[in-house]
Order: C-alpha cells, then sequence, then structure tokens
C-alpha cells in the first residue's frame, strides 16, 4: 500500500516537473523570439533607439535651460526615430566609457560630434554628415597667433578625444604636442574652457563646432587661423552592426531630401553647426548647396 501511495506521489511530481519545464521551454522560446525580431534591425531593445552621448558637448548634444538634452545630433537622431516609429532614448555617457557602453549593449550607438578618421576599424560608421576641424582656443591676449606660439605653454583636451589622439604619441600632432609646457586631460570641454577662463590654461585644443559655440557671445577668446587636422562626424555602431547603420543610413538620406536635415542645421547655425560644415548631401553624391559651395570658393 505504501509503495503504491509513493509511486503516485513521484508520479505526480514528474508530471508537474515536465509541466513546468515544458512551460519554461515555452517562454524562453518566446522570449528568444522577442529577442530575434528586437535585434532584427540592429537595436539592443524593440522599439528603443538609445543613443550615447557626451551631455557637455554643445551644439551637438548638452542640457539647454529647461534641464532637457538637445542639440543638433540629438535632434538628427529624434528626426530618425520619427522616420522609424522607434522611442529615442538620449543617454548621457563618460566619453572615455563610450566603447564599453558601447560594447555592452548599453546603447544602441554614439551620435555626438563622433570622429570617424582613425576609428574606421574599431566602429561601423554610418555616413559622414559634418566636415570637422580640430582647432586652438586662446584668449586675445594670450599672446598666441600661432601653432609655434604653443611651446611651453599649458594645453588642455578632453580624454579620449580626437584631439588628444592627434596630440598623443603617434599622432599627426605629436611633435607638436612635444613643445607644449603640459598637456592637460579633462572629462569634458565645458570644465577645460572653465580653466581657460579662469587662466590655468593658455589654450584648448578642441573641435571648431565646439569651439565656435564656446565663444560664441563671449569676448576676448580666438581661434587660431592654423588648424591641426580635417575629420569627419558620423554615427558610430557596434563593429559589424550593419543593419542599424543601413537602417539610419536610408533615413538619413529621406531627412536631407524631404528638408528637414537642412531645417535642423539652420536651426544650429551660428551656435557651431556653419552650413560650410555640412557634408551630408556630397556623402550621398550630390551636388553641394549654393551657399555651402560660394563659402568653399571662398575658402
Amino acid at each position: 500500500m505504501k509503495k503504491r501511495i509513493l509511486a503516485g506521489v513521484l508520479s505526480a511530481a514528474m508530471a508537474v516537473s515536465m509541466s513546468f519545464t515544458m512551460a519554461y521551454a515555452g517562454e524562453t522560446e518566446a522570449v528568444s523570439g522577442t529577442e530575434a525580431a528586437a535585434n532584427a534591425d540592429g537595436l539592443a531593445t524593440e522599439g528603443k533607439f538609445v543613443v550615447g552621448f557626451d551631455a557637455e558637448y554643445p551644439p551637438y548634444g548638452y542640457m539647454d535651460d529647461n534641464g532637457d538634452y538637445t542639440g543638433f545630433d540629438l535632434e538628427l537622431a529624434q528626426a530618425v526615430c520619427d522616420l522609424e516609429g522607434w522611442e529615442l532614448v538620449k543617454t548621457p555617457i563618460d566619453w572615455d566609457s563610450k566603447d564599453m557602453e558601447l560594447n555592452s549593449g548599453n546603447i544602441d550607438c554614439i551620435w555626438n560630434g563622433f570622429t570617424m578618421n582613425g576609428r574606421e576599424d574599431s566602429y561601423t560608421f554610418s555616413v559622414p554628415y559634418v566636415n570637422n576641424s580640430q582647432v586652438i582656443v586662446t584668449a586675445d591676449d594670450s599672446g598666441i597667433n600661432s601653432l609655434a606660439d604653443l611651446a611651453g605653454k599649458t594645453v588642455g583636451v578632453q580624454a579620449d578625444s580626437a584631439a588628444l589622439a592627434l596630440l598623443s604619441k603617434d599622432g599627426d600632432q605629436a611633435d607638436l604636442a612635444e613643445t607644449f609646457g603640459d598637456l592637460q586631460q579633462f572629462a569634458d570641454y565645458n570644465t577645460a574652457f572653465t580653466e581657460l577662463m579662469a587662466g590655468s590654461l593658455d589654450a584648448v585644443a578642441i573641435d571648431i563646432g565646439v569651439a565656435q559655440y564656446q565663444i560664441n557671445g563671449r569676448d576676448g577668446y580666438k581661434i587660431l587661423d592654423e588648424y591641426l587636422n580635417a575629420e569627419q562626424y558620423a554615427v558610430g555602431f557596434k563593429k559589424g552592426n550593419t543593419a542599424l547603420c543601413d537602417t539610419v543610413n536610408k533615413d538619413l538620406k529621406t531627412l536631407l531630401d524631404n528638408g528637414t536635415f537642412d531645417k535642423i542645421a539652420k536651426k544650429y547655425e551660428g551656435q557651431g553647426v556653419d552650413p560650410t560644415m555640412l557634408c551630408l548631401r556630397e556623402s550621398f553624391g550630390e551636388a553641394s548647396t549654393e551657399a555651402e559651395t560660394e563659402a568653399q570658393t571662398e575658402a
């Protein structure tokens, strides 16, 4: 009798176990299916476009007076989301942690004045949309009028930035950096510029658009005529994520064709996004606008 009872209990237990296993398997299969659908276009999370950006990098990404994150790049990202029906998730990141954030899947892309040149082997990039230059900003009365005048001076730069790469060992401007009295790194350019205004730095090596934004409306500062280099901005995706990159490229072409790209750029004209810097049209094999052509001819 006891044996029959024990056998019954064991049979019931096995039945419950099998039911649980089948339910779990079904749930796992459903989750895997969801993930497959979410990753079909390269997004880490279905319907959400998570953009990593430096929140202190105006005019491309920053916090406005209302406490909202905005900027030229973030508005472009929002326009892409509007086309795709995605939710834009603006995610501020530490710039020197951007690779970890991207490779771990915490963000879908880096879209924030991100230099593609020299990084092509580390990321999958969209088409370039802005021509950028690395420049030197200094005070009008600093006595610094050329790159040669930086000898013995203290120069600031953002950590893990394109400007730092230029001035570091094996960089294209490594010889120039050797003449500096000191090269100091900062977490963001707002801090570096604050130090420049305080007199702790003699100059800052910085992207031209950010430089123009910083000195706009501020008397007493200038950009040297000699540039450190010329480069281009693009959207950076995890290496191999061509699906999401292709989608964004397609949408950028749509935004160019329907006038949205130029409309957003016009909003930031005079704040560091000059019409002569825009290169999205050329990236798609189209002729420059009249204003861009005229400015390029004058240059």
